[in-house]
């Protein structure tokens, strides 16, 4: 049933009054109501291991530190790796991605060795010619 006389005033609800009087002293400020605590429900997705397969490295060795092939045989493992990674073979992907970073290690190392030979080789060699032909043009101009 509706209520049909006139809604209750502020002196006709003293316990109202009492709860605005009392906030106006306190600023305004309550302590929000405190609800149940929030549960939460946490799903642990297990990861495949990250195995890398250094594809990129053994391109780089293929293209510019190609020593003794080292280079492309070191890409041949890597993409095999890849492959395996695919089918879910993570042990036989992890065993040619240790290949091919063994691999590209021994091509890095005698790619740098072999120009930095180069280097000295050209240098020794243009410092020699030099002096060679200064000679050459000393002797010739006695």
């Amino acid at each position: 049933m509706p209520h049909q006389g006139p809604l209750p005033s502020w002196s006709l609800c003293p316990h109202i009054q009492e709860m605005a009087q009392e906030e106006l002293k306190m600023g305004g400020l309550r302590t929000p109501y405190q609800a149940a605590p929030v549960q939460s429900t946490v799903i642990n997705i297990p990861s495949e291991p990250h195995v890398p397969d250094h594809v990129v490295w053994s391109l780089f060795n293929t293209l510019f530190l190609n020593c003794c092939c080292l280079g492309f045989v070191a890409y041949v493992y890597s993409v095999k790796s890849r492959d395996q990674k695919m089918v879910g073979n993570m042990i036989g992907a992890q065993s040619h991605a240790s290949t091919a970073k063994y691999l590209n290690i021994f091509s890095t190392v005698l790619g740098l060795l072999g120009i930095l030979v180069f280097i000295i080789l050209l240098t020794t060699g243009t410092v020699m010619s030099f002096q060679a032909l200064s000679q050459m043009m000393g002797q010739q101009g006695h």
